[in-house]
């Protein structure tokens, strides 16, 4: 079974910079790749980033093209969000899984969601 835990959220002035984690646990490894998607309220849940866990490929939604990083572990245990110059835009829930990267959806049936890490940016 799938186990994720995102954290590193926190309140950070328009401009600053946050680093999120997502520490991952069970059949992980067997995903292509993983990566990190937001919600913010009243919004619906977006892609973000995603890296695939053998090469280390990375991907970004438009958005964040330029300002974010992600990042993995040697171990391909743990994955990185390096987010600079942020905006009040990125404020949302920030959350990690698996990512399908022909449609840069969350992989069906992975399983459940973790609790999420919040991000608020102060403008």
């Amino acid at each position: 079974q799938v186990q994720l835990a995102e954290s590193g959220g926190g309140l950070v002035q328009a401009g600053g910079s946050l680093r999120l984690s997502c520490a991952t646990s069970g059949r992980t490894a067997s995903w292509y790749a993983m990566g990190w998607f937001r919600q913010a309220p009243g919004k619906e849940r977006e892609f973000v980033a995603a890296i695939t866990w053998r090469s280390g490929v990375t991907y970004y939604a438009d958005s964040v093209k330029g300002r974010f990083t992600i990042s993995r572990d040697s171990a391909k245990t743990t994955v990185y969000l390096q987010m600079s110059s942020l905006k009040s835009e990125d404020t949302a829930v920030y959350y990690c899984a698996p990512v399908a990267i022909a449609t840069m959806t969350p992989v069906q049936n992975f399983g459940s969601w973790g609790q999420g890490t919040q991000v608020t940016v102060s403008s």
